[in-house]
This record gives structure tokens, sequence and C-alpha cells, in this order.
């Protein structure tokens, strides 16, 4: 079997897309598939080639067209058509070929690689466009794609639409990552439900049971009983955080002996005005190598992830794994991810025009975490055997070896 996973140098790949690539390159090096990783827009200099640990990592640059004269669409068709023709004279082995994708703004690339390659083509569902600006709103999305008169921002959601769709009537087979972003498919985008699967994303386990809390919390220059609450992802609108401050806010009134880390990196000017009467109980690490990011999980007392749409949560997913008790909010996949054996749910508030959280629920959920601490061991307990049996990277591996051999049928 010959695999080629495209890759794309943008924000997702920072985070939860680069974490699946990452994975997922792990659990196949044992495998008896050739791999090969295709990074698009690419910040190397010039087309290259490299192999590590078995795995081929080939790097096309975006090319420089002419403004003037080359509109957007025309220089993004040239430039797929560059990447297939080179992969055309430089793929040998042509049996059982798949090409997977991860951006959903890839339809000009899926025609030009099945008009070239007697191929299949899988298509990985991490989010969908239009969640990024309205969030876990369905009924709003719904509403936007009715108007005949939509404003420019809805003419954007319109459009983004279209190509999403079209992008995934194309392709052969689809992998979502919860049943909410399947059913969303097969309702709004009219895609046969025979045609996804449903594979939750895996995470190898790094957590570092004999590691001493207390050597970790002098290493981070926290004192021994202040209570942790620990946020880690970008920080954006869409991850809530500016709810998990004000929230923090609340806590800090009956609990002052807690310190809020938040682990991320982003535009962090609205929440530095959020925080500024309580920022010295609040610590920014900014981007975080995955070794320091772990030991902050390590020394947490407990996990918040306050998304207002969250496709899957590999945050969630790294708490449990750490015996992390969270709080989370009850959106989209991370509502599947998590469930009431190993935290506690906040609804979010569906607006005709918003999303929100309801603050003061969200501190009493932290609250009665920080409170009552043989609930919390015992969710702690139940979410590292849930990392176990549904999101460890054995069961990750298993599940895609599953995929690929049954479209190659």
């Amino acid at each position: 079997m010959n695999l080629y996973i495209f890759n794309q140098t943008r924000r997702g790949s920072e985070f939860g897309v680069g974490t699946y690539m990452h994975e997922l390159t792990t659990v196949l090096k044992d495998c008896d598939i050739n791999v090969c990783v295709i990074n698009l827009i690419s910040e190397k200099p010039q087309i290259q080639v490299e192999e590590i640990e078995g795995v081929k990592y080939w790097y096309f640059p975006l090319a420089i067209y002419d403004l003037r004269t080359t509109s957007k669409q025309k220089q993004w068709e040239l430039y797929y058509c560059n990447v297939v023709y080179l992969l055309r004279l430089y793929i040998k082995e042509k049996n059982d070929l798949i090409f997977q994708l991860n951006f959903s703004d890839s339809g000009i690339l899926v025609e030009k690689l099945k008009k070239t390659f007697d191929c299949k083509i899988l298509a990985i569902n991490h989010f969908f466009d239009w969640a990024l600006t309205i969030h876990d709103n369905p009924q709003r999305f719904r509403h936007i794609l009715k108007k005949e008169y939509p404003d420019s921002i809805e003419e954007n959601l319109q459009t983004s639409f279209e190509g999403e769709m079209l992008y995934y009537f194309n392709v052969d087979h689809i992998i979502c990552l919860s049943d909410y972003m399947k059913n969303i498919l097969c309702i709004d985008y009219g895609i046969d439900a025979a045609k996804i699967s449903v594979i939750p994303n895996g995470l190898s386990d790094e957590a570092k049971i004999a590691v001493s809390t207390k050597s970790l919390r002098r290493k981070w220059n926290i004192r021994p009983k202040e209570k942790i609450i620990f946020f880690a992802g970008r920080i954006d609108e869409v991850k809530g955080v500016i709810y998990l401050i004000k929230a923090f806010r609340e806590v800090l009134k009956t609990n002052s002996n807690c310190r809020l880390i938040i682990a991320g990196s982003g535009n962090y000017d609205e929440c530095f005005k959020e925080s500024k009467n309580i920022c010295s109980k609040i610590t920014y690490t900014g981007l975080l190598e995955r070794h320091d990011l772990y030991e902050l999980y390590q020394i947490a007392d407990i996990g918040v992830i306050p998304s207002l749409f969250e496709p899957f949560g590999y945050v969630a997913v790294e708490a449990m794994m750490h015996k992390l008790p969270i709080v989370v909010t009850a959106t989209s996949g991370l509502n599947e991810v998590v469930d009431d054996s190993c935290g506690l749910k906040v609804p979010i508030n569906v607006l005709p025009d918003s999303v929100e959280i309801d603050t003061v629920l969200l501190s009493e959920k932290i609250l009665y975490l920080l409170e009552n601490s043989i609930e919390a061991r015992l969710m702690s307990g139940n979410g590292r055997r849930r990392f176990l049996c549904n999101y460890s990277s054995k069961i990750f591996r298993e599940n895609m070896l599953r995929i690929y051999k049954s479209i190659c049928i």
C-alpha cells in the first residue's frame, strides 16, 4: 500500500492537525505501508525531500505569482497542477495508491489527483470553516445559507460551504473525528452516511506517573498548596478563554488560593484587558514544547476546556491521559470525548446571532472540583481508563489500518 498524506503549513498545523500528523506518522512507522508526507505551502526555499525513520517528507514551497495578472484562484490551480505534475514524475509504486487530505479547501487538488492517478482519496474532516466564525451554531449556519442578500461575512461563509461540499462529494471516503461532525456532513452537506467513518484521534501515552509533583511545582515556582486551574490551547475566540478568565474572577471570590495557568500562543490583548485586576493570579506561558506542557498537566489540579466549538478535543484527551479531572463545555465533538464519569459539563447558550457561556455556572463547576477532592480523584481515574480504552495510539492505529485496507478493496 502506498499512502501519501497531504499537510499544509498553516495555523491548524501548529495545533490539532499538527498533533494528528505527528500521531499518525508515529503509529504507521512499523506498518507494511509506504508512507510519504507532502508538505504544501512549505517555508523551505526550494523543493526538498528527506526521510526520517522510514517516512518520506516532501516539501513544496508556495510559488510566487504576479497578482496583477493572476487571480488567487488561478494561483492555487497552477500550484496544485505543478505539485501533481511532479508527483506523477516521482511516484513509481502505484499499487493501492491512497492520497489522504487534511484540509477542505483542496477541491482543485482532488480534481487534479483523480485525473492523473488511479487512486483513492481519503479526506479527514478536522473542522468546518464556518464554525471558526459562528461556532457551535448550526441553526444560524443554516439560516445564513438560505439568505438571498447576505452581508460580506455571510457571503464568505456561503462560498466556503459550497467549496467544502464539492470537496467532500468528490473524495472516495471521509473520516470524521466525532458523530457530531458526521451528522453535520449528512444533514447539511448531503453526504451519504455509508461514505463516512467516525475515528477519534489517538495519542501516544506519555504520562510520567512516577515523576514527583512536588519537584515539578518547585521547578515551575508554584506554591505547595496553591490550587492550579489549567488551560491549554491557542488564544482564540473559539476557545472561550475570555469566558474562563471571567469565571476565574468568580472563583477567586470563594477561593483566593488559586492560580490560572494559560498555555498557548495567540493574541493576548483581550486576555490582558479582561484580567487586569486579577493579573497577579494568572500565568501566561505562551506556546510550550510538549515536554513542558505535559509537566503542567501533572501539577494542575483541574483542567478547563471552555470551547465554543470543538470538533474533537485533543486537550481533553491529554488531560485524561494525565489523570486530570476536567470541566468542559458540552459542545460539538468535545461533548462526546468527555463523558460524565471523568468531567463536569457546562452547556453552551446558543442565541440567534451568537454562542455564549454562563461564566457563573462555569465557576461553580470549577469550585466543585476544587472543593470535592474525592469526586475529583474518582474522575481522574475514570478519565485515565477512558483514554486507554478509546483514545490510545494503539486503538487509533488499528482503526486507521482498517480504513486504509477497506478503501483499497
